[in-house]
């Protein structure tokens, strides 16, 4: 079934919606901190963490204040996005003129809000056919460029529509998606700074014979990222590894492409690309030590987990985990003996 009618049938976001509006701040804390736990453990030392499925003032606040927690009580550098414009709800869809009266929501009380406590550095939207209309976001966006947050856009997911030239024209920091982009689009954004942030992963989970042309945007002059997009209803896969694989199998992108996407320009597109993203002096120590000779092996090996330990400010996030043979598999001089017989009973 398609993307677009799973969602008009009330699932995709809306079925993550529901499932968030009845939860407290304490059981988003608790179910959010072994899936940071978890990417750590592949060599992730930064995660963009949106909102988004909350669709509501309350909720909205609520997940982003979970968010700020993880970020003071976590080792991971986790940068807050407010995308309260990542669907129409449910109940603003079914009656007239509800389509309208959530951008307000979102301009007049949501983004206020948000600004207000500093939850956020960044405002995303979701510009798609049957999501916001190109003006939709364009309006959102510059309501949160207003409010003094960052703009980010989902951009040409599933179809054409304007995203990348919008993310472009406003100086978002970067355009995420970009499945369908036109040439039009790769043009505008190498002609900007925004960073192209592309996400294999969603259309290998969703099926879909396009990826982005990483290629083309690459021979523009654009600068290229990669991200897992880890969320429930397109990308649940917290192996940011495996992403290298399919920048490479699929995007046609070589291993050094690949790596510059995953580390310097993956930091440029959260405004960070003078912080991290480089083993250099005046860099902060974010690093992920992997179990391998050449740095090719990391998307060679695909869903394998090589990394063995993973620092964010100098500070484990992921504990040191030394290579250990088994020892039945050691050579016979190394062995402390014949593998243990289970005992009979």
């Amino acid at each position: 079934m398609p993307y677009q009618e799973i969602a008009r049938r009330g699932g995709g976001i809306h079925s993550s919606v529901r499932d968030l509006r009845g939860r407290s701040e304490d059981d988003l804390f608790a179910l959010a901190r072994p899936r940071l736990e978890r990417l750590a453990s592949y060599g992730t030392t930064t995660v963009e963490v949106k909102s988004g499925y909350g669709l509501s003032l309350d909720d909205e606040l609520k997940t982003l204040r979970v968010i700020r927690r993880l970020a003071e009580r976590l080792p991971m550098r986790i940068v807050p996005t407010f995308l309260g414009a990542h669907e129409i709800p449910l109940e603003y869809r079914s009656r007239d003129g509800g389509r309208a009266e959530y951008v307000r929501l979102v301009t007049e009380a949501m983004l206020p809000a948000v600004a207000a406590e500093g939850l956020a550095r960044f405002a995303d939207v979701f510009c798609e056919p049957g999501v916001y209309t190109l003006e939709e976001s364009r309006v959102l966006l510059e309501a949160a460029r207003a409010r003094g947050l960052g703009l980010k856009l989902h951009a040409d997911e599933l179809e054409p529509s304007g995203g990348a030239e919008l993310a472009a024209a406003l100086g978002a920091v970067s355009a995420d998606h970009l499945a369908a982009v036109s040439e039009a689009g790769v043009q505008a954004l190498a002609a900007s700074g925004t960073v192209a942030t592309l996400l294999p992963g969603t259309m290998l989970f969703l099926g879909r014979a396009r990826q982005a042309p990483a290629r083309a945007l690459v021979e523009a002059g654009v600068a290229v990222a990669l991200a897992t997009d880890f969320n429930p209803g397109t990308s649940p896969t917290v192996n940011f590894p495996l992403v290298l694989t399919l920048a490479v199998s699929q995007l046609r992108l070589n291993a050094s492409e690949a790596l510059v996407a995953a580390t310097v320009n993956g930091a440029a597109a959260l405004g960070l690309a003078d912080q991290v993203g480089q083993i250099a002096p005046g860099f902060s120590a974010d690093l992920a030590l992997f179990d391998a000779e050449d740095v090719r092996e990391i998307p060679y090996w695909y869903g394998d987990r090589l990394c063995r330990g993973t620092w964010a400010r100098g500070v484990a996030c992921h504990p040191y985990e030394p290579r250990v043979a088994c020892a039945a598999f050691a050579p016979e001089d190394e062995r402390t003996g014949p593998p243990s017989e289970p005992s009979p009973r």
